[in-house]
């Protein structure tokens, strides 16, 4: 299908049609001075002219002067939520697991770097020889819309980590919001059947060969306008060479091993399971929930942990995320979203971290 323009009263019928088709669409919105995923019906529920300030340690909403619907960089919350969920029973004291009816979601607003992201915790949760189910069957109902990025964000590095900022697959519409004088309209592509057959139930015409330059142009912009970037070179390799490295002792001084970079990430996928029951001792139920390497019983063994200290919990979280995530499942765990820098209360930037790291083997190798 042809590349299509779709205007305010365009998108507004595109988000009705995903409800009529059974789907609970789910997008950004402003709640709690933040931009933050909820359910959405309209246009009217999505964060019309606000943008984002970000920086290490700080998030803050900024009016826009513009009108833009996807103007702003990522939140604190990932579409991970939706898929792999912080908390969910496994079973009660029936025994039996609790399989339930996965929701049919369709995701408004998909930034590529979380398109990436998805496609990463699928890499870990839902393929392989004993796939998560829960997570496979909320995969599979999914139906995702993307919005390519034309203004990052003050932590934002995908083009670094190769993940952005223009989405190039595993989505079902991709749109690239363009305001251009008195006209606010979205070019968008089909990627998939389903994403044509739903674009053809939407008004909308084809989109000149002007236009479609012009969001490319846009996208192309943003990739040289991010405000961070990992160094350059072989990430995998840095961290094998940087296990002793004496910086990790810098940057334990200032971690609080609060655990929030791993909350907010949206590849970080480990959970532990509690068994709990109710006052009668009558009724148990066993629920899953998120965990994080910086907790102090996450490396737990008969004795005691085993990463005991901030420094080494710091350093398997990093050198995971960027070098050993290579050798389990053939890709890194970083897709480049920064809101690890932006919700560190100590202001940690994983790509300063990385690029000092860089430096100390340079001068090991010197």
């Amino acid at each position: 299908m042809a590349t299509v323009v779709l205007d305010l009263d365009g998108l507004d019928r595109l988000i009705r049609v995903l409800g009529e088709r059974g789907y609970q669409v789910i997008g950004p919105t402003v709640r709690d001075d933040a931009i933050v995923l909820a359910e959405v019906d309209s246009v009217r529920c999505l964060p019309a002219g606000w943008g984002v300030d970000a920086a290490p340690g700080r998030y803050a909403l900024r009016r826009r002067e513009d009108g833009a619907l996807f103007g702003h960089s990522a939140g604190p919350q990932s579409w991970k939520r939706f898929l792999h969920p912080p908390r969910r029973r496994l079973w009660s004291g029936d025994f039996e697991p609790d399989h339930g009816e996965a929701p049919r979601y369709a995701f408004l607003g998909v930034r590529a770097c979380d398109l990436a992201a998805i496609g990463v915790l699928n890499g870990v949760l839902g393929r392989g020889a004993f796939p998560d189910e829960s997570f496979a069957r909320r995969r599979r109902q999914v139906f995702v819309i993307a919005a390519n990025c034309t203004e990052p964000g003050g932590v934002c590095f995908c083009a670094s980590m190769g993940t952005g900022p223009g989405a190039t697959s595993g989505y079902d519409l991709a749109l690239t919001e363009r305001i251009d004088g008195g006209t606010h309209h979205f070019v968008t592509e089909a990627g998939s059947a389903e994403g044509a057959e739903v674009l053809a139930l939407v008004p909308h015409h084809e989109a000149p060969a002007s236009e479609v330059r012009a969001a490319a142009g846009a996208v192309e912009a943003a990739a040289g306008a991010m405000g961070r970037q990992m160094p350059p070179g072989d990430l995998r390799a840095l961290m094998r060479e940087s296990r002793e490295s004496p910086h990790w002792e810098d940057v334990a001084s200032r971690c609080l091993t609060c655990a929030n970079c791993t909350m907010v990430c949206p590849t970080c996928f480990c959970t532990t399971t509690e068994d709990v029951t109710d006052l009668s001792g009558q009724h148990a139920e066993r629920w899953q929930h998120w965990a994080s390497c910086f907790e102090l019983d996450f490396s737990y063994l008969h004795g005691g942990s085993v990463r005991t200290s901030g420094e080494s919990r710091y350093r398997q979280w990093m050198s995971h995320k960027l070098g050993t995530w290579h050798d389990q499942f053939g890709t890194s765990g970083c897709v480049g979203c920064g809101r690890c820098i932006a919700w560190c209360p100590a202001g940690i930037d994983i790509t300063e971290e990385a690029a000092a790291l860089a430096r100390y083997a340079g001068q090991e190798r010197s």
